[in-house]
Protein backbone atom coordinates (compact mmCIF):
# COMPACT_ATOMS: atom_id res chain seq x y z
CA UNK A 1 0.00 0.00 0.00
CA UNK A 2 2.80 2.39 0.90
CA UNK A 3 4.59 1.68 -2.37
CA UNK A 4 1.41 2.45 -4.32
CA UNK A 5 1.11 5.82 -2.60
CA UNK A 6 4.75 6.64 -3.29
CA UNK A 7 4.74 5.51 -6.93
CA UNK A 8 1.04 5.69 -7.87
CA UNK A 9 -0.74 8.25 -10.09
CA UNK A 10 -0.97 10.67 -7.15
CA UNK A 11 2.58 10.28 -5.84
CA UNK A 12 3.93 13.26 -3.91
CA UNK A 13 6.80 13.93 -6.30
CA UNK A 14 4.24 14.45 -9.07
CA UNK A 15 2.49 17.08 -7.00
CA UNK A 16 5.82 18.73 -6.33
CA UNK A 17 6.48 18.91 -10.07
CA UNK A 18 3.06 20.48 -10.60
CA UNK A 19 3.66 23.14 -7.94
CA UNK A 20 7.04 24.00 -9.47
CA UNK A 21 5.43 24.47 -12.90
CA UNK A 22 2.25 26.07 -11.56
CA UNK A 23 2.52 29.12 -13.91
CA UNK A 24 1.61 26.82 -16.82
CA UNK A 25 -1.77 26.12 -15.22
CA UNK A 26 -2.20 29.74 -14.18
CA UNK A 27 -1.68 30.87 -17.76
CA UNK A 28 -4.38 28.47 -18.95
CA UNK A 29 -6.70 29.55 -16.14
CA UNK A 30 -6.39 33.22 -17.11
CA UNK A 31 -6.96 32.32 -20.76
CA UNK A 32 -10.09 30.37 -19.83
CA UNK A 33 -11.46 33.33 -17.85
CA UNK A 34 -10.82 35.74 -20.73
CA UNK A 35 -12.34 33.34 -23.26
CA UNK A 36 -15.37 32.78 -21.04
CA UNK A 37 -16.04 36.49 -20.52
CA UNK A 38 -15.84 37.43 -24.20
CA UNK A 39 -17.80 34.39 -25.37
CA UNK A 40 -20.48 35.10 -22.76
CA UNK A 41 -20.80 38.71 -23.90
CA UNK A 42 -21.18 37.58 -27.51
CA UNK A 43 -23.70 34.89 -26.56
CA UNK A 44 -25.78 37.41 -24.59
CA UNK A 45 -25.93 39.81 -27.54
CA UNK A 46 -26.90 37.02 -29.93
CA UNK A 47 -29.27 35.43 -27.43
CA UNK A 48 -31.19 38.65 -26.76
CA UNK A 49 -31.33 39.52 -30.47
CA UNK A 50 -32.54 36.11 -31.65
CA UNK A 51 -34.75 35.68 -28.60
CA UNK A 52 -36.60 38.86 -29.54
CA UNK A 53 -36.76 37.74 -33.18
CA UNK A 54 -38.32 34.49 -32.01
CA UNK A 55 -41.35 36.40 -30.74
CA UNK A 56 -41.53 38.93 -33.58
CA UNK A 57 -44.79 39.65 -35.37
CA UNK A 58 -43.29 38.92 -38.79
CA UNK A 59 -42.92 35.25 -39.69
CA UNK A 60 -39.60 35.61 -41.62
CA UNK A 61 -37.98 36.96 -38.44
CA UNK A 62 -39.27 33.99 -36.45
CA UNK A 63 -37.95 31.66 -39.16
CA UNK A 64 -34.54 33.32 -38.86
CA UNK A 65 -34.61 32.54 -35.15
CA UNK A 66 -35.52 28.89 -35.74
CA UNK A 67 -32.82 28.37 -38.40
CA UNK A 68 -30.11 29.72 -36.10
CA UNK A 69 -31.32 27.92 -32.97
CA UNK A 70 -32.02 24.54 -34.60
CA UNK A 71 -28.78 24.45 -36.56
CA UNK A 72 -26.58 25.37 -33.59
CA UNK A 73 -28.37 23.23 -31.01
CA UNK A 74 -28.45 20.14 -33.23
CA UNK A 75 -24.78 20.08 -34.23
CA UNK A 76 -21.95 19.35 -31.77
CA UNK A 77 -19.86 22.24 -30.51
CA UNK A 78 -16.69 20.33 -31.39
CA UNK A 79 -17.69 20.22 -35.07
CA UNK A 80 -18.48 23.94 -35.07
CA UNK A 81 -15.07 24.72 -33.56
CA UNK A 82 -13.32 22.46 -36.05
CA UNK A 83 -15.16 24.17 -38.91
CA UNK A 84 -14.00 27.62 -37.81
CA UNK A 85 -10.44 26.42 -37.20
CA UNK A 86 -9.89 24.11 -40.18
CA UNK A 87 -12.44 25.00 -42.88
CA UNK A 88 -12.30 28.80 -42.95
CA UNK A 89 -8.56 28.91 -43.85
CA UNK A 90 -9.41 27.06 -47.08
CA UNK A 91 -11.64 30.01 -47.98
CA UNK A 92 -8.90 32.53 -47.23
CA UNK A 93 -10.04 33.41 -43.71
CA UNK A 94 -7.60 32.37 -41.00
CA UNK A 95 -8.65 33.42 -37.51
CA UNK A 96 -6.49 33.39 -34.37
CA UNK A 97 -7.34 30.40 -32.21
CA UNK A 98 -8.58 32.67 -29.41
CA UNK A 99 -11.00 34.35 -31.83
CA UNK A 100 -12.16 30.91 -32.99
CA UNK A 101 -12.97 30.06 -29.38
CA UNK A 102 -14.86 33.28 -28.71
CA UNK A 103 -16.91 32.98 -31.92
CA UNK A 104 -17.53 29.25 -31.70
CA UNK A 105 -18.52 29.13 -28.04
CA UNK A 106 -20.33 32.47 -28.23
CA UNK A 107 -22.48 31.44 -31.21
CA UNK A 108 -23.16 28.03 -29.64
CA UNK A 109 -24.44 29.34 -26.34
CA UNK A 110 -26.17 32.26 -28.03
CA UNK A 111 -28.65 29.74 -29.45
CA UNK A 112 -29.47 28.41 -26.00
CA UNK A 113 -29.73 31.88 -24.50
CA UNK A 114 -32.07 32.85 -27.35
CA UNK A 115 -34.46 30.15 -26.19
CA UNK A 116 -34.19 31.36 -22.60
CA UNK A 117 -34.95 34.93 -23.67
CA UNK A 118 -37.81 33.82 -25.92
CA UNK A 119 -39.35 31.82 -23.07
CA UNK A 120 -38.98 34.81 -20.74
CA UNK A 121 -40.73 37.09 -23.24
CA UNK A 122 -43.57 34.61 -23.73
CA UNK A 123 -43.98 34.39 -19.95
CA UNK A 124 -44.87 38.10 -19.82
CA UNK A 125 -48.60 38.61 -19.95
CA UNK A 126 -50.08 39.63 -23.32
CA UNK A 127 -51.77 42.48 -21.51
CA UNK A 128 -48.36 44.10 -21.07
CA UNK A 129 -47.83 44.01 -24.84
CA UNK A 130 -51.25 45.46 -25.50
CA UNK A 131 -50.78 48.19 -22.90
CA UNK A 132 -47.47 49.18 -24.50
CA UNK A 133 -49.00 49.34 -27.99
CA UNK A 134 -51.94 51.35 -26.69
CA UNK A 135 -49.47 53.95 -25.41
CA UNK A 136 -47.97 54.32 -28.88
CA UNK A 137 -44.88 52.13 -28.40
CA UNK A 138 -43.53 50.32 -31.43
CA UNK A 139 -42.70 46.60 -31.16
CA UNK A 140 -39.02 47.30 -30.51
CA UNK A 141 -39.78 50.09 -28.03
CA UNK A 142 -42.18 47.83 -26.16
CA UNK A 143 -39.49 45.15 -26.00
CA UNK A 144 -36.85 47.55 -24.76
CA UNK A 145 -38.82 49.46 -22.14
CA UNK A 146 -41.65 47.13 -21.07
CA UNK A 147 -41.21 43.46 -21.96
CA UNK A 148 -37.49 42.70 -21.59
CA UNK A 149 -37.17 44.33 -18.14
CA UNK A 150 -39.90 41.96 -16.94
CA UNK A 151 -38.61 38.94 -18.86
CA UNK A 152 -35.07 39.23 -17.49
CA UNK A 153 -36.32 38.45 -13.99
CA UNK A 154 -37.59 35.07 -15.18
CA UNK A 155 -34.51 34.47 -17.30
CA UNK A 156 -31.79 35.12 -14.69
CA UNK A 157 -31.55 31.56 -13.25
CA UNK A 158 -31.32 29.74 -16.61
CA UNK A 159 -28.96 32.41 -17.93
CA UNK A 160 -26.64 31.78 -15.00
CA UNK A 161 -26.76 28.05 -15.71
CA UNK A 162 -25.82 28.82 -19.31
CA UNK A 163 -22.80 30.75 -18.04
CA UNK A 164 -21.72 27.68 -16.06
CA UNK A 165 -22.07 25.46 -19.13
CA UNK A 166 -20.16 27.97 -21.22
CA UNK A 167 -17.20 27.97 -18.84
CA UNK A 168 -17.02 24.17 -18.92
CA UNK A 169 -17.36 24.10 -22.70
CA UNK A 170 -14.24 26.22 -23.11
CA UNK A 171 -12.40 22.92 -22.55
CA UNK A 172 -13.15 21.94 -26.18
CA UNK A 173 -10.47 24.43 -27.21
CA UNK A 174 -7.90 21.88 -26.04
CA UNK A 175 -8.63 20.01 -29.28
CA UNK A 176 -7.30 22.90 -31.37
CA UNK A 177 -4.41 23.96 -29.10
CA UNK A 178 -6.42 26.87 -27.72
CA UNK A 179 -4.10 27.65 -24.82
CA UNK A 180 -6.95 27.30 -22.34
CA UNK A 181 -6.78 25.54 -18.97
CA UNK A 182 -7.67 22.11 -20.35
CA UNK A 183 -5.09 22.39 -23.12
CA UNK A 184 -2.34 23.40 -20.69
CA UNK A 185 -3.28 20.55 -18.35
CA UNK A 186 -3.28 18.01 -21.19
CA UNK A 187 0.06 19.25 -22.53
CA UNK A 188 1.74 19.24 -19.12
CA UNK A 189 0.32 15.84 -18.18
CA UNK A 190 1.33 14.28 -21.50
CA UNK A 191 4.87 15.68 -21.30
CA UNK A 192 5.43 14.44 -17.74
CA UNK A 193 2.97 11.52 -17.58
CA UNK A 194 1.63 13.01 -14.34
CA UNK A 195 -2.06 12.80 -15.21
CA UNK A 196 -3.51 12.46 -11.70
CA UNK A 197 -2.40 15.78 -10.19
CA UNK A 198 -2.92 17.65 -13.47
CA UNK A 199 -6.57 16.67 -13.82
CA UNK A 200 -7.39 17.08 -10.13
CA UNK A 201 -6.04 20.64 -10.11
CA UNK A 202 -7.78 21.39 -13.40
CA UNK A 203 -11.09 20.12 -12.05
CA UNK A 204 -10.72 22.23 -8.91
CA UNK A 205 -9.97 25.35 -10.96
CA UNK A 206 -13.08 24.80 -13.08
CA UNK A 207 -15.03 24.21 -9.86
CA UNK A 208 -13.79 27.52 -8.46
CA UNK A 209 -15.36 29.29 -11.46
CA UNK A 210 -18.56 27.28 -11.84
CA UNK A 211 -19.64 26.57 -8.26
CA UNK A 212 -20.29 30.22 -7.26
CA UNK A 213 -22.38 30.75 -10.40
CA UNK A 214 -24.33 27.53 -9.85
CA UNK A 215 -24.99 28.51 -6.24
CA UNK A 216 -26.16 31.95 -7.34
CA UNK A 217 -28.53 30.35 -9.88
CA UNK A 218 -30.10 28.15 -7.19
CA UNK A 219 -30.63 31.16 -4.93
CA UNK A 220 -32.25 33.08 -7.76
CA UNK A 221 -34.58 30.16 -8.45
CA UNK A 222 -35.62 30.00 -4.80
CA UNK A 223 -36.27 33.75 -4.70
CA UNK A 224 -38.33 33.47 -7.87
CA UNK A 225 -40.40 30.63 -6.41
CA UNK A 226 -41.08 32.63 -3.25
CA UNK A 227 -42.08 35.76 -5.17
CA UNK A 228 -44.43 33.78 -7.39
Amino acid sequence: MGAEIIMGPFAWFKWQALFVEWPVFLEGFVMTIALSILALLLSLVLGILFGVLGTAQYRPLRWLNRVYVEFIQNTPLVIQIFFLYHALPHWGLMLPVFTVGVLGIGFYHGAYIAEVVRAGILAVSKGQHEAAYSQGFSYWQAMRYIILPQAKRMAYPPLTNQAVSLIKNTSVMAMVAGGDLMYQADSWASANLYYGPAYIITGLLYLSLCFPLATYARRMERRLEVSL
